[in-house]
This record gives C-alpha cells, structure tokens and sequence, in this order.
C-alpha cells in the first residue's frame, strides 16, 4: 500500500542541512503517486500539476511544500540527485528555472493576490543544505529585508558575477544581472557553471534566482550564489532568502 502524500511528504521537511528519515521522500511522491496518476488518470494530484515529455524523464512536477503559506516545489520526473548532478548540465537539459519561473502562478494564486517581479525567490539549496536527494527548485516570497537590500544595490550587479556589497540572510554571495524578460534560451545551472568559483564544486553551490525590474524600465532577473563553507556554519541554503510567511504581501 502505497504511503500517503501527507506522510511521505512529513519526512521530506526536515530543516535544511538536517538528515532526513527518508531522502528519497519527494521522489516517491511524483514518481509513486503524481505520475502514475497524471498517466492514468489525467490527474496529478497529490502534485498540483505534471508536465510530462515526449523524452523519457523530460518532464516536471509541481507540488505543495507543506511548510509555509504558499511554498511549491519543481521537481523533475527524472531521477537527478541536485545541483550536482551532471545531467543538469547536459545539452538537451530540462530548463528547469524557466519551469520554476511560470509555476509562480501557484504562490499567487495560494495568496489570493499577485505579487511584482521582485516579489519571488526561486532557490535550489546545495548537497549538504538540503534534506532530499531529488532536484527541487524552491518557488515562495523573498524575505523583504534581502528584497530591500536587492533594491537598493541593484546598480553594483552587472553582468559578471561580482561579490554582491552587503550580506544575505548573514551569509556573503555573488550576484549577476540577466537582462532577458523570461528564461527561455537562458538556463542558470549553465550561468553558474561558468562561473570559475563555482564551476569545479557545483554540489557546494546554492542558488537562487530573483525577478527584477531595472532602473530603466526593463524587467530581467538578479541571480545569487552561494558557496557552502561548513566551517564557518555555511551550508549554502539559499532558501534561506524566501519567507514561507510571505510577509511580502503586506509590505
């Protein structure tokens, strides 16, 4: 008998960086429940939708995160460990921020109200700040105080990756501006990956992605990196820069 939705997804919110009774958790619900459903049923529950691909494990799914008001997590349908996994990089890849980037529909629809741009933070935390061991890209509100500091540095953040002026969540990152409306062409596994700081420790990087809009009118995205740093109690979580409260809303 199969475990339920509530159950299986229980085990997978450990806090970041703790060892979770089940790693495998997220997986067993969209490839033991959200898949087989969506197949046979034209149903995904209990994922809020799947996307499946005319390429064997193309696909995502779309699932609520049980902690928070309206946090959803994108999860492939393929079996991919996380950021280091080398099929992120591989040239016929899922774009799974774009993905992640459309499904924010889900955060607002959760509010009853649509946010800005800069509202959003999509983050993937590194190997040894997260509890899963399945790709899943983290899709909620921005804390306002790292929206704020965003706001009022987006004039240092070009486009190179660059330390950003003023810690994060208390933890130091590198920021890079992407001038492009949405994520199609442009996939950011690929933009860290050529970052040289980042590109031969992919699993100790975290990621996370902000909307923007820029002084001039133009509406692009600041991406922010992370490297894990164990010593200095960094586990590179950058889930750390959402709030599951959505704060945002009231501000």
């Amino acid at each position: 008998m199969r475990l339920t939705y509530a159950v299986l997804l229980g085990l997978a919110v450990a806090p970041a960086g703790a060892r979770a009774a089940d790693p495998s958790a997220l997986w067993n619900i969209v490839n033991g429940q959200c898949v087989p459903d969506a197949e046979t049923k034209r149903d995904p529950s209990p994922c809020a939708s799947v996307e499946l691909s005319e390429g064997a494990g193309k696909g995502f799914a779309v699932l609520k995160d049980m902690t928070g008001v309206a946090q959803f997590l994108l999860i492939p349908t393929a079996r991919i460990g996380g950021i280091e996994d080398p099929a992120i990089l591989a040239s016929d890849a899922t774009n799974y921020w774009d993905a992640a980037w459309r499904a924010r529909y889900f955060v607002e629809e959760r509010l009853h109200t649509p946010l800005p741009r800069d509202g959003f933070a999509l983050a993937i935390n590194s190997s040894v700040g997260r509890s899963q061991n399945q790709l899943h890209i983290h899709i909620d509100c921005i804390r306002t105080d790292v929206r704020d500091a965003l706001s009022a540095n987006l004039d240092k953040i070009g486009g190179v990756w660059t330390p950003f002026p003023i810690a994060l969540a208390g933890h130091s990152y590198q920021a890079i501006r992407i001038n492009q409306e949405s994520l199609e062409g442009l996939d950011p596994f690929q933009v860290l990956s050529a970052n040289p700081l980042a590109s031969g420790d992919m699993g100790n990087q975290t990621l996370v992605l902000v909307g923007e809009t820029f002084a001039d009118g133009t509406n692009g995205f600041v991406l922010l990196e992370d490297q894990a740093n164990l010593l200095a109690g960094d586990r590179a979580s950058g889930e750390q820069l959402e709030d599951h409260a959505c704060a945002v809303v009231q501000k």
